[in-house]
């Protein structure tokens, strides 16, 4: 079974099509799902799917697109909302997405980097990891990680150099590989891929956007996980059960909450709590 470690459930690309989308990869051997939010408005939404699909699991967190939107008053209501859903099913998994952009232009880095910090120590306050965005902002990103030292989690998207992932994970954090790693030209991160320690890897979406190469720039869904994990083993001359096993407990290992959910039976072992999901 394969987890996603970032998909965009919650997202209104899915409102039409959200059973049909989470079917679908169910029989295609994705356990469970991570949701980040991405600004406070979309916390009920990524709240009201994981409730409804309790193989989804949600994090909670500002994105650095969303800052320029933000007031300070968003932090406390993360720190609020958080408190909220702190007991049973409706923990998060993470804080998340958070981290820094610098490839829009004018990127207001000061103010992104405020948001940023104070999402690190809301982390580190409350034991959780992180899911880092960090487009052109790796060095900057790991600046903040080792000033703001948290329980480790996902670099999501990873774009960076050999020498940069290896910071990461000695900062306790996996690298999330997906849609971009599919295209042939994409000679870096390919090259990462089928060279890091396996143990360094998970893997994700990125769902709705992100599509990977045979999409064709056309809507991602979870469903896409499988056929981005053989792929992966392909690179890296392995079985895709081997794959699909070792990054899956690479996920669990660095989000122990979704471990817990899973030995609690609160994530069901046959899919999200659709009925329609085939047993596989």
């Amino acid at each position: 079974m394969l987890v996603d470690t970032h998909c965009h459930l919650a997202a209104a690309e899915f409102a039409d099509d959200r059973d049909a989308a989470l079917a679908a990869a169910a029989a295609a051997g994705i356990a469970a799902i991570v949701v980040p939010a991405v600004d406070v408005a979309s916390f009920t939404a990524v709240h009201a799917c994981c409730r409804r699909y309790p193989g989804c699991v949600a994090a909670y967190g500002i994105h650095p697109l969303a800052v320029p939107q933000a007031g300070d008053g968003d932090l406390l209501r993360l720190k609020e909302w958080l408190q909220s859903v702190s007991a049973g099913a409706d923990q998060p998994v993470a804080i998340g997405e958070i981290g820094l952009d610098l490839f829009v232009a004018d990127p207001a880095i000061d103010r992104q980097v405020h948001f940023f910090v104070e999402q690190l120590k809301i982390a580190r306050d409350r034991d959780l990891p992180v899911l880092l965005h960090v487009r052109r902002a790796v060095d900057q990103v790991l600046k903040q990680l080792r000033r703001v030292r948290v329980k480790g989690g996902i670099a999501h998207a990873f774009n960076g150099s050999r020498q940069q992932a290896d910071e990461f994970v000695k900062l306790g954090f996996k690298l999330g590989f997906g849609g971009a790693m599919t295209y042939s030209g994409s000679t870096r991160i390919r090259r990462l891929a089928a060279s890091l320690p396996l143990e360094s890897i998970v893997l994700e979406t990125d769902a709705p956007d992100m599509p990977p190469a045979w999409l064709a720039g056309g809507r991602n869904t979870p469903l896409e996980l499988a056929r981005i994990a053989a792929l992966l083993a392909e690179l890296r001359g392995i079985d895709a059960s081997a794959l699909a096993s070792a990054t899956s407990a690479n996920a669990r290992a660095v989000l122990p909450r979704l471990r817990l959910l899973e030995r609690s039976g609160t994530l069901p072992p046959d899919g999200f709590g659709l009925p329609i999901f085939p047993h596989q």
